[in-house]
């Protein structure tokens, strides 16, 4: 047994733990849990904790159901909403299968196997996201917002004041840092950020975040939602995420004097998000509603553009601070708050990688708001649209030897799959535009 596996079981013996919660993702990213007995965990952190695959979505078929949940010793944390005592604690497990290999369905091992890539390549990856959700009155019916505030309003005795620092509190307790927080631009939507940390940790602490935000939620008679876009009027929810490579302790997409300090490294892997990025947006933007969102305006990005200060651009570069070498990164502004963040770091990784190591070319900055240009004026800049739909980030992504390889043949047929089926059932929709804009005339 190493030391963090005796770490843990000499801290559930200290603070009186009596339920410890096995935490792992389904494909499309949504949290499940096992809860066992402390007796069990010299057991699991050994041999894993057995269930049955095939009631996981995405996860294999009938016929092969039987896998394992290893318990990861290093995520070990206390949960707070649950009391002191007895306490409650919780793990992210890797899944593996009864011979000991990895479970092909399991998104923090497409996640590792990535970055094992980027190792080999000698980098290592830090994501810092951005992450904006509503908070509503209610999760049923119509939504409504909790207020009427707007970007960074401090809404006295406002529902959300109070809710950031009961959040915040919560997120340091498990051991997440945060770097900022505020009221967003529509009413009731509002954004937290994450300090940087390595890709498998942030997106640990992505599955965390969006469990601990529900939580108090509801403890404050509230709702939390990471829909993409809520509101047809109003901004939809995104998750800007900052992204960068080290070789060791260098920034590798710093270079002094360069424009914007950006490296050829850091110019060649945003050629790769961008010359790709057509084909990963159904992993970043995996649901039919995120497409309102990319394509509503309100700032969200559309089109396949970068540039400095362009917040309309789907990659930006931030502003280097002097002095400091380590703060040279990019950022992603298409991602959706809604996704599941071991494949989405996943497939950027992947696509910022293959256009180092392809030497691609970065076309030229967009300075203008891409909004603001005609149709016209962007074929004639070669500014490339991205997917306006479901169906068109699945026609984008079937074809896309990159995802495919990324993801690998399981996890990549079963999201086509599934993304499939969600088009066709909303396909079938007859929606409330439709009935009244149509039935009075027709």
């Amino acid at each position: 047994m190493d030391r963090q596996q005796e770490f843990v079981l000499r801290t559930i013996e200290e603070r009186d733990i009596r339920f410890v919660r096995l935490w792992f993702t389904d494909v499309l990213g949504t949290l499940k849990s096992v809860a066992i007995a402390p007796a069990e965990l010299e057991g699991a952190f050994a041999e894993g904790i057995g269930f049955d695959g095939s009631a996981i979505e995405g996860f294999t078929r009938v016929y092969e159901a039987d896998m394992l949940a290893k318990p990861d010793p290093s995520t070990f944390q206390v949960l707070p909403w649950r009391g002191e005592r007895p306490g409650t604690a919780r793990m992210f497990c890797d899944i593996t299968l009864p011979d000991g290999n990895p479970a092909l369905a399991d998104a923090r091992y497409v996640l590792r196997r990535t970055l094992s890539r980027a190792a080999d390549m000698g980098f290592s990856f830090y994501t810092h996201p951005e992450i904006e959700f509503f908070l509503l009155k209610s999760g049923s019916g119509a939504p409504e917002p909790v207020d009427q505030g707007g970007y960074f309003d401090h809404v006295p005795k406002g529902t959300a004041h109070d809710f950031r620092r009961a959040a915040i509190t919560m997120l340091e307790q498990v051991g997440i840092s945060v770097e900022f927080s505020h009221h967003e631009g529509a009413p009731g939507q509002n954004e937290i950020d994450l300090r940087y940390a390595d890709a498998l940790s942030t997106a640990d602490n992505i599955m965390t975040f969006r469990t601990v935000i529900k939580e108090v939620a509801l403890e404050q008679g509230i709702y939390a939602t990471f829909m993409p876009k809520v509101f047809a009027d109003h901004p939809g929810s995104g998750m800007h995420t900052h992204m960068s490579l080290f070789e060791g302790d260098s920034n590798a997409f710093y270079e002094p004097g360069a424009p914007y300090s950006l490296s050829k490294t850091g110019r060649q892997f945003i050629a790769g998000l961008l010359t790709h990025g057509r084909e990963f947006t159904l992993i970043t933007n995996q649901w039919v509603n995120s497409y309102k969102r990319l394509w509503g305006g309100g700032e969200a990005p559309a089109h396949l553009t970068w540039g400095h200060n362009n917040r309309s651009a789907m990659v930006r570069v931030p502003m280097y601070k002097p002095n400091k070498a380590n703060s040279s990164r990019v950022e992603v502004r298409t991602v959706d708050a809604a996704c599941n963040p071991y494949l989405a770091f996943s497939v950027m990784l992947a696509a910022g990688l293959k256009g180092i190591e392809e030497g691609y070319d970065l076309p030229a900055e967009t300075e203008d708001d891409v909004w603001q240009l005609t149709d016209r004026e962007r074929r004639a800049m070669g500014i490339k649209p991205l997917p306006a739909s479901l169906s068109e980030a699945i026609e984008a992504m079937e074809s896309s030897e990159l995802v495919a390889q990324t993801l690998g043949e399981h996890v990549f047929d079963f999201v086509l799959r599934n993304k499939k089926q969600e088009w066709d059932d909303y396909r079938h929709q007859v929606t409330p535009f439709e009935l009244e804009r149509l039935l009075p005339r027709l």
